[in-house]
């Protein structure tokens, strides 16, 4: 009896350690060609090339999940699918969305050359940002202009398709991640895109069909934080700016916080989506950019996403963990928790996303490896895992006392009111 109850105890210990759980994992990836006639000639002619594809970004809708593998080398035969969630197979096999022909590379009106991360929302369309681009570093071309399109995913049809103007980028520009936010309406929509390496913030309305451009020295990567420790790798990402954006649930304004951070960063920054959905202070909004505490060492994270309680969930690639933060506390590293951490199977969590049902779902796929080492395609190296929210926070410092919080507005400052009431702004500045 005492061996059962030291084995039940054992038992328990690893399950309230292993918070995640492995849905799908892929030793590299194929996909879902009409027939295998076709797919042994993509083989022949490098037009598929297995071990150049990287899944990189996830997302969910219903019972598809969305994949994006990014044109960076050759034999990627399409950049945006998904897989079905309920698949009996451990590894399915990726299906081009919507369509083989709506993946082809170069065909700037109808196709999508490059796809990094994208978003479904509560109006059921998802947004994708196709890069234009085939390459990376120094090897990138841009066949194609940046361009947003949107989607139906009841009818996959694609609704809208708008390119960036030029003013909305630069030389340098390369946009991998994409948040929106709905309004009152679905036709009262923006989208936020992160410029990493041209420095900027670019915002989309869907009402109006128009964008525009912020720039701040937020933006921009710290000189301090541009090493990199992953998996035994030492490398420098120096450049990298502004890139994982999480967007709070909606305050008593009708706005939301845009939190956000550079790659090569420890430290958060926040703006109210107010001033980013407002043109005219892309010269005038200095002041209402507010920088948070850093979130301690070895906390470069390249993906956020926030629940609707206002819990945030972010990848820590240096520690192949992800964190997570309430933000009904203050912003700083005490505050912070990790919900789980693997140094095997969760080697550069590449996205976290959170879906309908309260799961969050996190994508690890070597990437530091891929593209500084080699991959072993003899072991796996692509997960996908998932996990009720509640059960990844309890017993951490992201689990807090029910209670709502209530935001106003001060000189054009935003704050939420906490525990013993206490008040404090979101960017960490006690007011008395």
């Amino acid at each position: 009896m005492q061996y059962l109850l030291l084995a039940f105890l054992l038992v328990e210990t690893v399950v309230s350690v292993q918070k995640l759980q492995e849905h799908f994992a892929w030793n590299q990836i194929d996909y879902n060609f009409p027939n295998e006639a076709i797919r042994r000639n993509a083989l022949l002619t490098g037009r598929f090339k297995p071990q150049n594809n990287l899944p990189v970004g996830i997302e969910i809708w219903q019972d598809k999940m969305f994949i994006s593998v990014p044109r960076w080398k050759e034999g990627i035969p399409s950049t945006l699918n998904y897989i079905d969630l309920n698949s009996p197979e451990k590894n399915p096999k990726l299906t081009p969305y919507p369509n083989w022909a709506s993946n082809e590379l170069g065909n700037c009106e109808k196709g999508l050359s490059t796809v990094y991360r994208m978003k479904a929302d509560e109006c059921d369309r998802l947004w994708v940002l196709d890069t234009g681009t085939f390459g990376i570093g120094n090897t990138t071309q841009n066949p194609c202009p940046y361009a947003l399109n949107i989607f139906d995913l009841r009818t996959n049809q694609r609704i809208r398709r708008y390119e960036f103007k030029p003013e909305d980028t630069n030389r340098n520009t390369f946009i991998a991640n994409i948040a929106v936010e709905l309004g009152s309406t679905c036709e009262d929509s923006h989208a936020y895109f992160s410029d990493e390496l041209g420095y900027g913030l670019i915002v989309y309305s869907f009402k109006d069909n128009k964008s525009w451009r912020f720039s701040h020295s937020f933006f921009m990567p710290d000189p301090l934080r541009g090493d990199f420790n992953i998996d035994g790798l030492n490398f420098q990402w120096g450049e990298e700016g502004i890139f994982g954006m999480s967007l709070s649930p909606r305050t008593e304004l009708g706005y939301r916080l845009l939190y956000f951070s550079p790659l090569a960063s420890h430290r958060e920054f926040v703006v109210s989506t107010q001033t980013l959905q407002n043109s005219s202070k892309v010269e005038d909004s200095w002041k209402e950019f507010f920088a948070l505490d850093e979130r301690g060492p070895d906390s470069h994270t390249t993906s956020r996403v926030m629940d609707d309680n206002g819990v945030q969930f972010f990848n820590l690639i240096d520690q192949n963990a992800v964190g997570c933060w309430n933000s009904k506390t203050q912003y700083n590293n005490k505050n912070h928790g990790i919900v789980d951490k693997d140094n095997v199977k969760l080697i550069f969590p590449s996205d976290v996303k959170v879906d309908r049902n309260n799961n969050l779902w996190v994508m690890s796929d070597r990437m530091s490896n891929f593209l500084m080492s080699s991959l072993d395609y003899s072991e796996i190296n692509f997960r996908v895992f998932f996990a009720p929210i509640d059960v990844l926070i309890k017993d951490t410092v992201c689990e807090v006392p029910n209670y709502e919080p209530v935001f106003y507005s001060q000189n054009n400052q935003y704050f939420s009111k906490v525990p013993l009431q206490k008040y404090y702004n979101v960017f960490g500045h006690n007011l008395y």
